[in-house]
């Protein structure tokens, strides 16, 4: 793994209270992975390495505005989503009650989120960042190899991963700093998406193989 701290930039999912907090609407959910890979302890340690190396951290969120409860048709967890209310905002220039909610950053993140060499992009709406602006701040920054992490593994996270791919970056999948929802009918939503981390990523990484790189 050879990147340095101009063409490369750590990238991360949905940093958010409905993932990470146990108030959060799919904390029922995933738990049980974010406790089993110490999800948020690696993001922390994956941000504050990124900070002190001088690596760009960029966030790709996610958001729900009224109009997006509208849509007509969705997968299945896509309409979970939107059924348990997951990143409710008022609307994309409206921050009222937005501090603490759902939508908000992890509390324990926010002092490395909200931080000068973080930029978020705007809002992806599904699981991929095709209809957001990930790619082009990207590319506009000089950054050719991804660092991923996130909230979920198998739908934010590797939608990403493959999308980056696609669009000609170099991607590394943290495969510790993620975790991903389990349920009794539908899987282990984490378990699926290591087989695809390991079989497309350019490589997947533990949080202290990324770290020792990134130093």
């Amino acid at each position: 793994m050879n990147i340095d701290n101009k063409t490369t930039a750590l990238v991360v999912t949905d940093p958010q209270n409905d993932f990470l907090s146990e108030d959060g609407a799919a904390w029922g959910l995933v738990s049980d992975s974010v406790r089993e890979n110490n999800t948020i302890a690696n993001l922390e340690a994956l941000l504050t390495a990124a900070r002190d190396g001088g690596y760009r951290t960029f966030v790709s969120p996610h958001y729900y505005y009224p109009a997006d409860k509208e849509w007509q048709f969705g997968g299945t967890l896509e309409k979970k989503m939107h059924e348990i209310g997951m990143f409710a905002r008022r609307g994309p220039l409206d921050l009222t009650d937005f501090e603490g909610s759902g939508a908000d950053w992890l509390e324990r993140l926010k002092p490395l989120l909200n931080h000068s060499n973080t930029i978020v992009v705007s809002p992806h709406k599904v699981y991929g960042p095709q209809n957001n602006d990930l790619t082009l701040n990207l590319r506009k920054h000089g950054i050719s190899k991804v660092i991923l992490a996130g909230m979920s593994a198998n739908l934010c996270v590797e939608s990403h991963m493959r999308d980056l791919i696609e669009q000609g970056f170099e991607v590394f999948v943290v495969t510790d700093a993620t975790a991903a929802a389990i349920d009794p009918e539908l899987g282990d939503g984490y378990q699926a998406a290591l087989v695809n981390f390991n079989f497309i990523a350019s490589e997947a990484l533990t949080t202290r193989e990324a770290v020792d790189s990134m130093g």
